[in-house]
């Protein structure tokens, strides 16, 4: 059985954020669980790269765009990577095999008379990449309930692509085929949507080039979402490539809301005009908002630093957070504090006490080894019958694309096994040596339990399975959905290598703690700034042969191993940009040693962006991160001040970023 899912390709115009990893999360959960099963799996995820906005964005920082979006895109691959998601490609739309498959497309389109020239006056909003007529603007402004910002009346030759002429065999599609649209509000939606009437839609612009030209009009560059869609089968290599052959149609495409529209209208509409199936569904999921009520979005500014909360809580509670809190159809809330309400409730009361508990038990009681099962009681039966509803629920569940009460189902049988334990008493049987069947098959019970939870864990949560088996002592051929089904399955000689706790609790106040040592680094930053203004009101002698200079005074001795604690490295600057309400503070993406990082620098008086970006600078690598305005700055950039002056280290040779500093 194969299984190709998608996500939406993500706009690069800035770093991915929490509210963009939900989409992306939520599917590697689905595609990790078809593997388990044994299904062909293909998913794919990508950037959507020929927009308008993303060529305003790079030329706010004085950048070319393919530069400025080479090192966004970076930036998603790292947290996708650091959110463990096993997407099997990565699409970009400025990449050829894309142009080529979005060009015969148009072509086609254009020959069989479903595209056609004209000329469009209407409203325009850039941010959301839409045409709007004046009708359904609100107060002038664009209608999304996300953007709400100005929109451009536009007037210009453009190709049209003729909805209206498919309306009616989309509308009837759609009432044949209950699951295509999900879930069933977004149906009703897009139903009463196409019934208002479908207008044509304007599909090239020539107000900007960047992006991909009609090939027999170049002065024409396709229209961002008829060129983003076609990305589904362009990464398949449509028509004749073997993964289309194989993959396609998708089984699911996945996406917030916002975009269902595009996916359930544009997009089947173009496949029909050029006679290839539709997808199997599309599924609008609702937004995460914020404790305030908003969306979490870049546009609102409400957004958190992904990469910071992996740093603290890990990258399986995140993912376990996002999937377990939005419930189908509906929008979740997100906060911090709920997030380490559940981290330390759900795993590390919960389930990581459970594993940790058991395991100390064999170690104490069996030596380690995990003893054979002997007589089963009703306990056991009502164990084991509980563990195939559970399994049979998450199927359900997943199938139906509901993380969310899969995962309440699992702990269904996280919260029986705590209460065995209790039931069961391990403790006082060990005591009594008639007892020492009943307690073997406690122990045996434990050990089944937690090698099916660390399976069906496994599509929420990738890396606390591998942990779960390393400590039970088995290995990854276990690691199969179907052996999830099976009981007793452990034989004779395995023993438990306890570890450490899957899930450490999190108290709060210790990052209250390093906000504190922020603020007080902002404080000593606020400070050095003040001694650099007044350094630079300083008036030269009119005497210049005279002229004597002052430095500060060097600072006392250390010694060798003193400087050998500082790691100084060579840093390439990849991205620069000004931070916000803040004229002294510069944010830089740095390469340094094959990864990325952040640093923030009070050099923004002296360097524009633009003057930094593609530099060799030196950084104090070891540098203990410290948020600055907001931003984790991870690192510290070396420079020369003096009478005003300031001059960032740039190395001349061609020394790769990573290298060290001695």
């Amino acid at each position: 059985m194969k299984y190709y899912i998608t996500t939406p390709i993500f706009y690069p115009n800035a770093s991915p954020h929490i509210g963009t990893a939900y989409t992306t999360v939520a599917a590697d959960a689905f595609a990790r669980y078809h593997r388990l099963k044994g299904h062909d799996v293909y998913f794919l995820t990508g950037t959507d790269e020929n927009a308008q906005k993303i060529v305003r964005t790079a030329e706010s920082k004085g950048m070319d765009p393919l530069a400025y979006v080479d090192g966004v895109v970076e930036r998603f691959k790292e947290l996708w990577a650091e959110l463990d998601i096993s997407y099997d490609d990565f699409i970009r739309t400025t990449e050829e095999r894309h142009h080529k498959v979005v060009k015969e497309i148009f072509t086609k389109l254009y020959e069989q008379g479903d595209i056609y020239k004209s000329e469009y006056e209407g409203w325009y909003c850039t941010p959301c990449e839409t045409f709007w007529t004046e009708n359904k603007l609100v107060d002038g402004k664009c209608p999304n309930p996300d953007c709400g910002r100005e929109v451009e009346l536009l007037k210009e030759e453009s190709y049209f692509f003729r909805l209206s002429k498919y309306q009616d065999a989309l509308l009837q599609y759609i009432k044949d085929n209950p699951d295509f649209i999900q879930p069933a509000s977004r149906r009703n939606e897009m139903i009463k949507f196409i019934e208002s009437g479908l207008e044509d839609l304007c599909v090239s612009r020539t107000t900007f080039q960047w992006g991909i030209q009609v090939p027999f009009d170049p002065k024409h560059v396709v229209y961002v979402w008829l060129d983003a869609l076609i990305n589904y089968i362009s990464a398949l290599g449509y028509p004749n490539g073997d993964l289309y052959q194989r993959y396609w149609p998708a089984d699911i495409h996945l996406m917030g809301k916002d975009i269902v529209r595009f996916h359930a209208v544009i997009w089947p509409i173009v496949l029909m005009a050029i006679g290839v199936p539709l997808p199997k569904m599309v599924y609008g999921h609702g937004w995460y908002l914020s404790k305030e009520g908003g969306k979490i979005s870049k546009s609102r500014g409400n957004v958190q630093d992904s990469f910071e909360l992996i740093r603290r809580y890990g990258s399986d509670a995140i993912r376990y957070f996002l999937l377990r809190e939005m419930q189908v159809g509906s929008d979740g809330a997100y906060s911090e504090d709920a997030l380490v309400e559940r981290l330390n409730s759900d795993l590390a009361n919960d389930l990581g006490n459970f594993v940790s508990r058991s395991l100390a038990m064999i170690v104490k009681y069996r030596e380690g080894v995990i003893p054979q099962a002997k007589a089963l009681t009703s306990l056991e039966e009502e164990i084991i019958a509980l563990s195939q509803e559970v399994i049979a629920q998450l199927e359900e569940r997943l199938e139906a694309h509901d993380p969310a009460g899969a995962l309440e189902n699992l702990w269904r049988l996280v919260s029986r096994m705590n209460k065995y334990v209790d039931e069961t008493a391990p403790w006082t049987l060990a005591k009594q040596e008639e007892q020492k069947d009943r307690l073997d098959t406690v122990l045996h019970t434990f050990a089944e339990a937690i090698r099916i939870l660390a399976i069906l864990c496994a599509p929420f949560m990738p890396k606390v399975t591998p942990k779960m088996f390393a400590q039970l002592g088995i290995g990854e051929e276990y690691l199969k959905w179907e052996e999830a089904k099976r009981w007793d399955v452990i034989g004779e000689g395995i023993t438990v290598k306890r570890g450490e706790a899957l899930f450490p609790r999190v108290d709060l106040s210790q990052f209250e703690e390093e906000e504190k040592k922020t603020v007080d680094a902002v404080k000593e930053e606020k400070t050095a700034e003040k001694v650099l203004d007044n350094t630079a009101e300083i008036k030269a002698p009119e005497n210049k042969a005279e002229e004597t200079t002052e430095f500060e005074p060097i600072k006392e001795e250390i010694t060798i191993e003193d400087f050998a604690k500082i790691d100084l490295r060579v840093a390439k600057v990849l991205h620069a940009e000004k931070v916000e309400k803040a004229d002294k503070l510069l944010k830089l993406e740095i390469e340094v040693g094959g990864k990325t990082r952040t640093i923030v620098s009070g050099i923004a008086q002296y360097y524009a962006p633009e003057e930094l970006v593609g530099k060799k600078v030196v950084i104090v690598a070891n540098l203990k991160p410290a948020k600055l305005r907001g931003i984790m700055s991870e690192g510290m950039i070396l420079a020369a001040s003096h009478d005003g002056v300031l001059e960032v280290l740039t190395l001349d040779k061609d020394l790769k970023p990573g290298a060290r500093v001695k």
